[in-house]
């Protein structure tokens, strides 16, 4: 016989977990305890919303399912936001929250809450263990969702009387699982409408984010040179310094991306997730759109493809790839105006030496320093227009944001999780200040760690992307400033290197010095908000005639 927290750990080896994150408590103590003689590490953080984001990408960055835990009550509540996080995002992570006897009261109704209820909203699986002989079939049936198209966030109960018990099962092991292969007809439909183009572009999205898919993305590309554009989800599917790369649909509308959308006739829609709406509009008569996807499109007012290639992404890639022939007649130059055009617009912004650092140096800065691997993190601002929009990814993965959830309080343990993944690879997150300081504490656990780590804080002593929308819609400036603490010695009491960037060309020397130094390295930049109307708003009504 196995106690039930041994069974279950024995389950979650048998899954490749390698790390569990996570606040235990009072109800997680039995589960610790079977951690202790486990091979999975357990990474003990400051805050369990900072376990969840790096669980959640663990999931991003490898496809498997990262793993958290948590007490109950407070502990589980705590995991909210993450498990929206990796649920909209499709991170497939497990989150593991204690609870209280249920055979027996111990406490009356103490720090008990209907947590399965409660994430059920949120994510794609949640159940209660109520017997140690379950645990293989739950804890198997909780991965296999994880990870199915589309990947999210579940959730499982593991009482602390349950945990206790007495079970002679043993751990189930994975089926041999392969993704549907798009119906050839489907595909040859595609092909034809494509060969039949004037002018044919891609969209990529988050759904493309996948190894396979992204490398036969590339080869179509390649093949043909139809011109590709990719959601925020999408960056870096594609190697952004391609000539075949016509810019990120980082605003809602009425960027030069859009432009080059417009002058399409046929859009290949790749990975279309209906959590970013798509960077176009359909109207009936209007462009036509292939939905190229391993789930059928929902239908919308505004999205309504005429074709669904519905399977394994990337096969139908591949299989499209086989049958095209690149055709003479397509026209790409209305696209590749637009895209001219954005370079002109970003040159003549990304050479300003001002201090406040301006925002197009900030990106081209930090571009120049890092990499062709190296992985950056975003919090949510208004920078993660400017880096989705100027900073040209050139793999998948290398540009973590978020434009599902939107929450802020991500990029540092995010970009802590890309450190751990990934120690010989460069990794920055870039924070504004207000995302920092909610998740400021993970600062201790990146140094107990030891992590090789750069942390950019775009400091404006505010919560700048709200207090510019303020203003653009006419209001008071109002209720939206702070104060902060002095952010060099804020690193330093954490036993981190802080840095103070006291000019431009200042903070491209502290950008080379910390990304070759060892540990946790903490720069306070000064960001200047005041011109984002200039940045993002620009004007392209020349441009709109000329297509």
């Amino acid at each position: 016989m196995t106690k039930a927290s041994d069974l279950f750990v024995q389950c979650l080896e048998a899954e490749g977990v390698e790390r569990v994150f996570g606040v235990p408590g009072e109800e997680n103590l039995d589960m610790l305890d079977s951690l202790s003689r486990s091979t999975i590490e357990l990474v003990l953080t400051r805050h369990e919303q900072g376990a969840g984001f790096m669980a959640a990408t663990y999931g991003r960055h490898t496809g498997k399912v990262g793993v958290c835990m948590a007490t109950l009550g407070p502990g589980a509540t705590n995991l909210v936001t993450a498990a929206a996080y990796a649920n909209l995002g499709g991170m497939p992570m497990l989150m593991v929250t204690g609870q209280k006897p249920i055979k027996k009261s111990k406490q009356g109704r103490f720090q008990i809450l209907d947590v399965v209820d409660m994430m059920g909203p949120i994510t794609k699986y949640t159940h209660q263990l109520a017997s140690a002989d379950n645990i293989p079939a739950r804890v198997r049936e909780a991965f296999r969702l994880a990870q199915q198209e589309k990947p999210g966030a579940v959730h499982i109960e593991f009482p602390e009387d349950i945990a206790a018990e007495e079970s002679d099962a043993t751990p189930i092991p994975a089926s041999l699982s392969r993704r549907p292969i798009a119906d050839a007809k489907a595909v040859h439909a595609a092909v034809k409408k494509l060969e039949a183009a004037k002018s044919p572009i891609l969209v990529i999205g988050g759904g493309a984010n996948r190894t396979s898919t992204s490398r036969m993305l590339t080869q179509l590309v390649e093949k043909t040179g139809i011109p590709f554009v990719t959601t925020q989800l999408g960056k870096g599917v594609v190697d952004e310094t391609s000539p075949h790369f016509m810019g990120c649909a980082a605003l809602s509308a009425g960027d030069f991306v859009h432009r080059a959308i417009e002058s399409a006739d046929v859009i290949v829609n790749v990975g279309h997730d209906v959590i970013e709406k798509p960077p176009f509009f359909m109207k009936r008569g209007g462009t036509e759109v292939i939905h190229v996807s391993m789930n059928p499109a929902e239908v919308d007012p505004v999205y309504f493809p005429q074709v669904e290639v519905i399977g394994d992404i990337a096969n139908a890639i591949w299989q499209i790839k086989q049958d095209i022939l690149p055709q003479g007649a397509w026209d790409f130059a209305a696209m590749r105006r637009a895209r001219a055009a954005e370079d002109e617009h970003s040159a003549s912004l990304d050479d300003d030496m001002r201090c406040p650092i301006y925002p197009p140096a900030l990106v081209r800065a930090v571009r120049e320093a890092m990499p062709a691997d190296g992985i950056i993190a975003l919090d949510n601002g208004v920078y993660k227009i400017w880096f989705a929009r100027a900073y040209r990814a050139r793999q998948a993965n290398t540009v973590l944001l978020d434009n599902a959830l939107a929450t802020m309080g991500a990029g540092l343990p995010s970009a802590m999780m890309s450190a751990m993944l990934y120690p010989a690879r460069k990794v920055m997150a870039i924070c504004g200040d207000g995302g920092f300081m909610m998740n400021s504490q993970e600062m201790e656990t990146a140094v107990r760690l030891g992590l090789n780590l750069t942390v950019l804080i775009l400091r404006d002593d505010s919560y700048g992307m709200i207090r510019w929308k303020q203003a653009h819609m006419g209001f008071e400036d109002w209720g939206l400033t702070y104060g902060n603490p002095d952010f060099v010695k804020y690193a330093e009491a954490y036993g981190a290197h802080g840095h103070r960037v006291e000019s431009a060309e200042h903070l491209r020397e502290l950008l080379s010095e910390c990304l070759a130094a060892k540990g946790v390295q903490l720069i306070d930049c000064p960001i200047d908000y005041s011109d984002n109307d200039r940045i993002l708003n620009h004007e392209i009504k020349e441009l709109s005639a000329a297509l």
